[in-house]
């Protein structure tokens, strides 16, 4: 063999052994990127309680100033009397009297009470109620996706900039992740 053919070989060999090196660290270094399957925004329902205050005009039953009701007992009682006075003669003028001052009291107190259940007042008074409101909220989003064949999700702050995730020694680089673990996805 000839020195130049033998130089040849060595570095066709070294050529070889070279690329063979390279394409086995490819190998062993892995893939550099996760490929992204879906992206899904997780939703969480937020409560906010919020009070809700109005002027409303109340009404009371107004102060009685003549709890016996003594006044309509005895305006009553004189007209009742004067009234049966004027009927019939003799006793039974005084018979239809004393009936007339009878009736006449126990309507005027009637009619005195049923007075002083209609008085009112009215006073305005602040009422308030709390009501709850709810709103969604995005807290994160679970993306979906393959890396080494397997799928998978992770939890991201934020949607990914572009359809894939970039992988250092086997593990995701995320910027901004939700603290959560990453899930394998079984396909059925």
């Amino acid at each position: 063999m000839n020195k130049s053919m033998l130089v040849g070989v060595v570095i066709g060999g070294a050529s070889a052994l070279s690329i063979g090196a390279v394409a086995g660290y490819q190998a062993l270094k892995g893939p550099e990127f996760a490929e992204i399957m879906q992206v899904s925004a997780v939703h969480e329902t937020v409560k906010t309680p919020e009070t809700t205050c109005k002027q409303v005009q109340v009404s009371h039953k107004a102060a009685v100033k003549d709890e016996n009701r003594i006044a309509g007992t005895v305006i009553g009682g004189v007209l009742g009397g004067v009234l049966g006075n004027q009927v019939g003669g003799g006793n039974g003028k005084k018979l239809a009297t004393v009936a007339g001052l009878a009736g006449g009291a126990y309507a005027g107190n009637q009619v005195q009470k049923n007075m002083q259940e209609k008085d009112r007042t009215y006073t305005t008074e602040q009422r308030c109620k709390t009501i709850t409101k709810s709103h969604d909220k995005v807290v994160g989003y679970d993306v979906q996706y393959r890396l080494d064949g397997k799928l998978a999700v992770v939890r991201m702050a934020q949607p990914p900039a572009n359809n894939r995730i970039p992988v250092e020694n086997g593990q995701l680089v995320l910027n901004q992740v939700v603290p959560t673990t990453t899930v394998p996805v079984v396909n059925n």
